[in-house]
């Protein structure tokens, strides 16, 4: 008798905004379906992204998906070659826990899910392939894990995982999250060394997070079932019914679930991984010139060094200046100092405040 493999459901979170790459990424079309750090966009790379995955059996992709997005999605899913997928179409966000519980309603009980934001990048695949299967015995028996960046700096900008004894191959039990650090925090968890960086992606049974979600958010799991009770479903799409939607509680799947259950585990893995959070960080993972200047589009760079340049059409020409991020993206410029692009954050908020120009 031929024993079957263990089977894997991509799941494939798409519900972010985006607006910490403004102005090319905005929230009608944020930087996951944005071809920003390849030639195809952030959402194909992570559909391909078990593609290769030996000794486990692959099954339809899962999208989770803001419901205005839902033409492009399956626009680009299509361009990757995959043809069986399911997209949720999330009436409005509820942040990742109900995110999650719409798509383990979807998969099939003892299906491993394996949950990936849809706007992260990872350098080394074979290296998170590797942690996948480290990870499969322990899913098996109900664990719920999660995989954690090994740090190389202390980063601020990133949550940390406390980890304690090994549970499985290089795999150890979550003591606790940390929330994200100060500078000091940051660097004492470094010096500690049993720390890993957050990077919101996990596997586990779809029957175990129910069972999770049951034990510690009943409200959560009811109004997310009643949603799909009254879902409309048409082709690869499942549109959750708004008004049973509505009255589900927004909560991360690290406050809801993690964080309160006995059977987590940490997976650390070095897999040249970045969440793209910033212009800034998207200028440490692109290929740069002599000068350490990262250019996408058209540019003219003279005696300018540790600076980055995107742009959709006109060309930008920088003499002789240090350590800027320029950024023309639909007619709107920005200027600002490398190291300062959280900063982003001030424009969008004041974008939104800004009172509207009067028309002649």
């Amino acid at each position: 008798m031929i024993k079957s493999l263990p089977k894997i459901v991509p799941v494939i979170l798409s519900g972010g905004s985006g607006t910490r790459l403004w102005p090319v990424s905005t929230p009608e079309r944020p930087k996951q379906l944005l071809p920003l750090t390849a030639d195809e966009t952030m959402l194909q790379q992570t559909v391909k992204r078990v593609e290769g995955l030996v000794t486990v059996s692959v099954g339809r992709p899962i999208v989770v998906a803001n419901a205005a997005h839902a033409g492009i999605i399956d626009t680009q899913i299509r361009l990757t070659g995959v043809e069986d997928y399911l997209v949720l179409l999330e009436p409005f966000g509820r942040n990742t826990a109900p995110a999650i519980a719409l798509a383990a309603l979807e998969a099939q009980g003892s299906d491993s899910m394996l949950v990936m934001p849809s706007d992260h990048t990872i350098a080394d695949l074979p290296a998170f392939h590797t942690a996948i299967v480290r990870a499969l015995a322990l899913v098996a028996d109900g664990w719920l894990i999660t995989f954690g960046i090994t740090p190389n700096a202390p980063e601020t900008g990133y949550g940390y995982i406390k980890m304690g004894e090994t549970c499985g191959d290089m795999i150890h039990e979550v003591v606790r999250f940390v929330e994200k650090p100060d500078a000091e925090h940051a660097a004492d968890m470094l010096a500690e060394g049993n720390h890993a960086w957050n990077a919101g992606i996990f596997m586990f049974r779809a029957d175990a997070y129910l069972a999770a979600l049951e034990r510690h958010q009943p409200a959560m799991l009811a109004a997310v079932k009643a949603s799909l009770d009254r879902a409309e479903r048409k082709d690869h799409h499942v549109a959750p019914d708004p008004q049973a939607f509505a009255a589900c509680p927004s909560n991360s799947i690290d406050y809801a679930i993690m964080e309160r259950e006995a059977q987590v585990a940490c997976v650390p893995v070095n897999m040249g991984w970045s969440d793209v959070g910033s212009w800034d960080s998207l200028h440490s993972i692109s290929a740069r010139d002599e000068g350490n200047n990262a250019v996408r589009g058209e540019a003219l760079l003279l005696g300018a060094q540790n600076c980055l340049v995107n742009s959709d059409g006109p060309r930008v020409t920088l003499v002789d200046v240090d350590d800027l991020i320029v950024v023309v993206s639909r007619g709107e410029v920005m200027i600002l100092r490398r190291g300062e692009s959280q900063k982003v954050r001030k424009v969008t908020e004041a974008l939104k405040s800004a009172a509207p120009v009067p028309v002649a």
